[in-house]
């Protein structure tokens, strides 16, 4: 149960642990301790407590006691390099409106496409999407609805899709 749990955690986050690798880090070797970088903190008595009790943890203790903790406090798994950051008074709102309009990665989409216009159009598929001969062309445009170009920017978007729009095709920006 132990070591599936250390799997489990660091598996998420990190890549698997072997058992071998367990056994080094459960060996009751305590974490080291940084040096302050700065001016020495002040704290009770009780905090200085559990920060000793803490430190001293092996790895695998220190697995345990994040596990527990997520259940215990009802926590969610955090991705590596999320930003967590504190609510402000009324600023937060403003954020998150600004933050959902401004979109930098766009996708363009070919719909569908005029039968009679269907040369043209695999022509310029050709010619504006890297590394395309005819034949791939042609099977890239029989194949919509699909994805033309995604993580683009909002100009080279737009200008894909006008290119497209003049030879007949209905393309759609995400």
């Amino acid at each position: 149960m132990l070591l599936n749990t250390s799997i489990r955690m660091f598996g998420r986050h990190l890549r698997p642990l072997s058992k071998k690798t367990l056994r080094m880090y459960s060996a009751a070797q305590p974490l080291t301790i940084p040096q302050p970088d700065g001016s020495p903190v002040s704290s009770s008595p009780k905090l200085e407590k559990l920060y000793t009790e803490i430190t001293s943890l092996t790895m695998v203790e220190v697995s345990e006691f994040t596990e527990l903790l997520k259940v215990r406090l009802n926590l969610k798994d955090i991705p590596m390099g999320a930003m967590v950051s504190a609510p402000t008074a009324g600023g937060q709102e403003e954020e998150e409106e600004v933050a959902a309009t401004v979109k930098t990665s766009f996708t363009v989409k070919l719909m569908k496409f005029d039968e009679k216009q269907k040369v043209a159009l695999i022509k310029e598929v050709k010619n504006l999407m890297d590394g395309m001969n005819l034949v791939q062309a042609k099977k890239f445009v029989e194949s919509a609805p699909t994805v033309i170009k995604s993580d683009i920017g909002k100009d080279e978007a737009e200008k894909l899709k006008e290119a497209f729009t003049k030879v007949g095709a209905e393309c759609v920006i995400d």
